[in-house]
């Protein structure tokens, strides 16, 4: 049986019974309009009429609410011949309009489209299709070149453009000279007509083309008004100066504006090559990121010969050679010798890191002085750096909640402009006297030429763009614009103990052994070889190699320790709560010893086993070096810092004391710390979580700003919103003032965006002539108008330079 055309399909998982597809059919029941729909069990999907973008995205929410999911796709496309921030709102709402979009956003200062739809219902010729029809391209290779080919593209763009405001800067100079100087030489008019039409007619053309592809879809941007005010003075000039004599039989003076239409598209051209360098600028960050992979690598083949292959036929598995100097290409696992890598480019730590059999590399990082080979185990877009590239492009292309008001303004504001630029043409034509409709002509142009939505569209995404690259710099990496935004308005922070304050690479201190047997140590080795929890790791290394035991029945208890039957005999190693259970009590004598490592900040581990106890260890975490500086920080910045660890009292006591910490809570389970951050969020604070990102994912998950202390591919970047690379807690700081620092360029960008074209519009429509006769000139205008937007990118680049 043939589908209905007109019938869409949204691929669904967790609809695992008819149950589910029930509750799934009774959720899209009460969505009003939706029409004909069915929710296929054995197909895992619903099919529903197509009645456009909203029913469908409506149906995806529903769905998702239900607690089900709804298969989707995100992609990244460069958007090409984008000239304005009205071009980004352009194509932005033309792809919102395709069904089965779910989010799209257009960044105009990173030229990108990301976007996110239902899996099958749209492909990227559709895409690329709309936004076509707009006048604009997407570049849809995904290729391993894709990256080289866009550079190439705009490299491409920069030169053309830069040829083109060459010549029209020369052409424009003598028509100013000209209508400035040198008006009543015979053929001026005619000289300056000569000159200026090159550059109106043929170096400005892709004004005049993108315009009216605007207007095709009822739609304005920067180009219809820069094609409306030099197409209008252009065209006024010429009918003058064809015939002069309809002026002069009606008493009027045939005035000829040559000069004002060239040198407006020259000024813009400037400012947008000028714009194309400073926004290039911008960007160095993620450009740098991507430099640090090499095109060719040192393959070891199968005969054992080294040979010179491109990255791209790396595969898993695959020895290579890294010598001395060169860049690591993919990460991997070293099998053979040992040298120092330079880790500072992904970690921000300055000291690079000892390699030798076992440890792991990653691609980007730089060699020094000896040679290795290593295995690859994560090539291409699995390597950590192919992961901070892409979460760097992604916080980049992100969008502010501040950015969602500005993209409203941007797309009303062409138009406004417009009615404004008229009213103005109006007004001059009842009250300017004698030379009204001249005056009239000239706001008019003014008014187009000096309105400026590209300082709009560029005042928060370039100061994103600066902010997130610096902090990537930096060891800091920040998901979204969002938490960005967010960071800044911290008022207190949760801060967990272990690998975070601490190294997280306990040792045992202590030990003292009330049953040496050493059966009774191998069946310690085997319960900590199966615990999960960092403090085994120091016991299992301590008690070095040892013959595997066969336990039964092993089970972690959250929080308290781990038990396991060896021979029906209990056995379990913990802390004391789980001696109780055991009812197991250890002698005042050992309370009194457990009490006064604990004072030491160190961790009593109790191990018990046939009725008794067997051993009390001590185990000690030292403190990072930076931590005492880095909550000194915070404190002096007025942020709460908040300790939580499952350690006990007295351990979690000495090091607060040690740190400065007020506010601490020990013995704290992993739900617990979700609560704690709950209960501080109900008292009013903005809190931000710092964990590892996998132990502390409840909390996390709730904070509103989550930080994952990690290195390498250990680092949980799904969960949290911002991570620090290096585990430095003194980078938390850093990020802290990136965050309030970008958010004031945002602020101060945006102040004057506004500023200029509140100020701007009104003194070009004419303000200030009936109070000091003050006229502003269109040329004027238009050298403010590009200059505007290299404010707003200047301001945002002073970012980079800030410590």
């Amino acid at each position: 049986m043939a589908t209905k055309s007109n019938e869409v399909f949204i691929p669904l998982t967790g609809v695992e019974s008819e149950h589910c597809a029930l509750i799934v059919d009774k959720g899209l029941s009460k969505i009003s309009g939706l029409g004909n729909y069915r929710v296929e069990l054995n197909n895992s999907r619903a099919v529903m009429d197509n009645h456009g973008p909203e029913n469908i995205l409506q149906a995806v929410n529903t769905i998702k609410d239900l607690g089900y999911g709804v298969t989707t796709v995100k992609k990244t496309f460069p958007v090409l011949q984008m000239t304005c921030a009205s071009c980004a709102v352009s194509v932005e709402s033309m792809v919102k309009s395709i069904p089965g979009v779910l989010q799209a956003n257009v960044n105009y200062a990173t030229g990108t489209l990301s976007l996110e739809y239902v899996a099958g219902l749209v492909t990227d010729q559709q895409l690329r299709q709309v936004v076509q029809s707009i006048g604009y391209d997407l570049l849809l290779s995904e290729n391993t070149e894709t990256n080289d080919l866009l550079e190439q593209i705009q490299l491409e763009h920069f030169k053309s453009l830069k040829a083109k405001t060459t010549w029209a800067l020369l052409l424009s100079l003598p028509v100013v000279v000209i209508g400035m100087f040198f008006m009543d030489m015979p053929f001026a008019n005619e000289i300056m007509w000569i000159l200026s039409s090159p550059v109106v007619l043929w170096l400005g053309r892709g004004f005049y083309i993108n315009a009216w592809k605007q207007v095709k879809h009822r739609s304005a941007n920067m180009d219809t008004l820069v094609a409306l005010s030099t197409g209008v003075a252009y065209v006024f000039s010429a009918f003058n100066t064809l015939f002069p004599h309809f002026w002069h039989e009606r008493g009027m003076h045939a005035h000829v504006y040559f000069e004002a239409a060239a040198v407006i598209v020259a000024f813009i051209l400037l400012g947008k090559l000028l714009e194309e360098k400073a926004k290039g600028n911008t960007s160095s960050a993620i450009r740098k990121l991507m430099g640090l992979q090499p095109k060719v690598v040192t393959r070891i083949n199968t005969f054992g010969q080294s040979e010179e292959v491109l990255i791209a036929h790396v595969a898993v598995g695959d020895v290579l050679l890294v010598k001395p100097g060169e860049k690591i290409a993919v990460d991997g696992e070293v099998i053979w010798g040992s040298s120092y890598v330079d880790e500072s480019m992904l970690s921000g730590e300055s000291l690079p890191v000892i390699k030798t059999e076992g440890k792991k590399v990653y691609a980007g990082t730089i060699n020094q002085k000896g040679s290795f080979k290593f295995k690859a185990n994560k090539i291409a877009g699995d390597t950590v750096l192919a992961q901070i590239i892409q979460m760097v492009q992604d916080a980049q292309g992100s969008k502010a909640p501040v950015q969602k008001l500005v993209d409203k303004i941007a797309g009303i504001f062409v138009p406004v402009v417009l009615l404004l630029a008229l009213i103005s043409f109006v007004v001059w034509n009842i009250f300017g006297g004698d030379d009204a409709f001249s005056q009239g002509l000239l706001s008019l142009v003014t008014v187009l030429v000096i309105a400026c939505p590209c300082a709009l569209g560029l005042a928060t995404p370039t100061a994103i763009m600066v902010g997130v690259g610096k902090g990537a710099n930096q060891g800091i990496l920040i998901k979204d614009a969002e938490s960005l935004e967010r960071t800044q308005q911290i008022t207190a922070i949760v801060i967990d103990k272990t690998g975070t304050i601490t190294e997280g690479k306990p040792v045992v201190t202590d030990a003292i052994w009330l049953d040496a047997d050493e059966n009774a140590k191998d069946i310690l080795f085997a319960l900590e070889k199966q615990s999960e929890h960092p403090l085994a790791e120091a016991v299992v290394r301590t008690l070095g190699e040892r013959k595997a035991v066969a336990l039964q029945n092993f089970e972690s208890v959250t929080g308290h320790g781990v038990t396991a039957l060896w021979e029906n005999e209990s056995f379990a190693v913990g802390n004391l709560r789980l001696l109780d259970g055991m009812h197991v009590h250890p002698t005042d004598e050992l309370i009194a010893q457990a009490q006064k490592w604990a004072e030491e900040a160190k961790t009593v581990v109790w191990y018990a086993g046939r009725g008794q106890i067997l051993a009390l260890i001590a185990i000690s975490d030292t403190v990072k070096p930076n931590s005492k500086m880095a909550i000194a920080d915070l404190q002096r910045q007025g942020i709460a810092v908040h300790m939580l660890t499952g350690d006990n009292v007295h351990t979690a006591k000495n090091i607060a004391l040690q740190m400065g910490i007020k506010h601490f809570k020990a013995e704290v389970l992993p739900d617990q710390k979700a609560a704690y951050v709950k209960k501080l969020q109900a008292a009013g604070e903005v809190v931000a979580m710092v964990g590892d990102g996998i132990n502390d994912s409840t909390a996390l998950a709730l904070a509103d700003v989550s930080i994952a202390m990690g290195k390498g591919s250990d680092i949980a970047m799904d969960v949290a919103k911002m991570t620090i690379l290096s585990s430095d807690l003194s980078k938390i700081p850093v990020a802290l003032g990136l965050s309030r620092a970008t958010v004031r360029t945002i602020r101060q960008n945006l102040f004057w965006a506004f500023i200029y074209n509140l100020i701007g519009i009104p003194i070009a429509a004419g303000l200030l002539y009936p109070i000091n006769g003050f006229l502003l000139n269109p040329m004027v205008a238009g050298a403010a108008m590009a200059l505007s937007s290299l404010s707003v990118v200047g301001n945002s680049l002073r970012l980079k330079y800030k410590k």
